[in-house]
């Protein structure tokens, strides 16, 4: 629960940084530490201008120096130190130094916190803007275990103080949030931006967990993180962690699969697994240095509306179970996507996609706010070493529609045939055309109707798990 204490001083619904720091330090009963490296050494000042720190702050640390910073965490394998191992190790060796040397007997009262960060900022040449993981572990009562927020953070201004201005009011956001708002994570995330424009600093992964979260699916505040404008994309693994994007892309060839998933359907894994054959067929194409995503667009989520939280975890707890990479994202357009992707890698991209879709992404309407408006967007799209591995359809006269045969706008037609011509779409021969009469809408309903034949054309184990979890509108009759 969050901390409520006699005596405290009142203050406004969004109180200032300043005041937030002195809140901290007013209070009797929080101590710890701050451990900075890296460029990253502004969140200790707050609390020390702010005043009475010596009843808050046992120790703090900043080690710009690589060599004193392996001295006292470790060295790290991979020669990176701005990364969430290292700041574990931070987290994990000042808290033991803090219980170590300040006694349980002495301070039976207080409530033990190390706050740590390992960050980078712009460099000269600005082609590099910075990024930083952060962290706080803590404790709400003195016999409690410790509870963990960590996150990390991309920076968007091109001046490395302001960089460093804003990562200072944003851990002091989150020492705050910690102690303060801890029994509302949906609200302390929002609180993170408290006199920070959202336009000066990116969070695009945070986990929670210790005792204080038990009932936190980080997937759910990934979720937050996109609705609520802090980044554009968020991932997580089959197990259900949160994961950095720029981690888990970086110099990767990468294959994207785009839908509803409500539910995940045999031609969903179809699509999945022939365009993965095409895929790594590519000369340049490594099986070992290919990660394939199932992304969910926020615009799909709020298809009926506002979002339903339980209908998202439904799909994604599908999706994990099938042991694939999620990604939820702010991107309606597939250019979007694609540019977002390219930031990571100069590797192949891929796109499977039914023919469906791809006939929309010819329709001049969705970009219309592009000054270059079509022709700026397949420019992005496909300057990026892209291809798209289309799935075919059938149409109401029960033929088969693919590449050779799709119709366009007459406007688009020779537009289309110079990506055609050029090799950037592959159609996907070997389908299974039993697959071509499932759709998702059909099945959603049939699960709701209580309709037997929904099950037979699921994924292995999904059925089971729809019926065991009462997903999407499912009910024992």
């Amino acid at each position: 629960m969050s901390i409520k204490l006699p005596g405290e001083i009142e203050l406004e619904n969004r109180p200032s940084i300043e005041a937030k720091a002195l809140r901290i330090n007013l209070n009797k009963y929080i101590y710890g530490t701050f451990a900075e490296i890296g460029a990253g050494q502004e969140v200790a000042r707050h609390f020390f201008r702010a005043g009475g720190a010596s009843g808050t702050i046992a120790k703090t640390i900043s080690a710009y120096d690589k060599n004193f910073s392996d001295n006292i965490y470790g060295e790290e394998d991979d020669n990176r130190y701005v990364t969430e191992p290292r700041l574990d190790k931070m987290l994990k060796h000042e808290m033991k130094l803090l219980v170590d040397r300040i006694p349980r007997e002495d301070n039976p009262n207080k409530m033990f916190f190390t706050y740590a960060n390992t960050v980078t900022t712009i460099d000269f040449a600005k082609k590099f803007k910075g990024h930083g993981w952060m962290g706080i572990r803590f404790q709400t009562t003195p016999e409690d275990d410790f509870s963990e927020i960590t996150l990390h953070v991309r920076f968007h201004q091109t001046e490395a103080r302001l960089q460093q201005e804003v990562l200072g009011m944003i851990g002091v956001n989150l020492i705050y949030g910690a102690f303060y708002k801890n029994n509302e994570p949906k609200k302390l995330l929002k609180y993170l931006y408290d006199h920070i424009d959202k336009d000066a600093i990116e969070i695009d992964t945070i986990n929670f967990k210790g005792p204080l979260f038990e009932d936190v699916d980080n997937r759910l505040m990934s979720l937050q993180l996109v609705k609520n404008g802090m980044t554009d994309a968020v991932m997580f693994n089959p197990e259900g962690n949160n994961i950095l994007p720029a981690r888990e892309l970086y110099k990767k060839n990468i294959l994207t699969l785009r839908g509803s998933f409500r539910p995940v359907t045999m031609v969903n894994i179809d699509m999945f697994e022939k365009a993965l054959d095409a895929f790594i067929q590519e000369p340049e194409v490594e099986e070992d240095k290919t990660v394939v995503i199932f992304e969910i667009t926020l615009s799909n989520l709020r298809a009926e509306g506002e979002i339903d939280e339980k209908d998202f975890m439904d799909r994604a707890k599908l999706l994990c179970s099938l042991g694939h990479i999620v990604m939820i994202s702010n991107f309606k357009e597939y250019y979007k996507l694609v540019d977002y992707l390219a930031q990571y890698t100069k590797k192949q991209l891929g796109l499977s996609m039914g023919v469906n879709n791809f006939v929309e992404i010819f329709d001049e309407y969705y970009y219309e706010d592009l000054g270059g408006g079509i022709l700026e967007a397949f420019g992005k799209m496909f300057y990026n070493n892209l291809k798209i591995y289309l799935y075919p359809m059938k149409d109401e006269k029960n033929q088969i529609i693919n590449s050779t045969n799709l119709k366009l706008h007459p406007r688009m037609k020779d537009f289309y045939k110079f990506f055609k011509y050029n090799g950037k779409v592959i159609d996907i021969f070997d389908y299974d055309e039993r697959y071509l009469a499932i759709f998702s809408r059909k099945i959603l309903k049939q699960i709701k109707d209580n309709d037997a034949h929904w099950e037979e054309h699921l994924p292995n184990g999904i059925a089971e798990l729809i019926r065991d979890n009462e997903m999407f509108g499912y009910t024992e009759e």
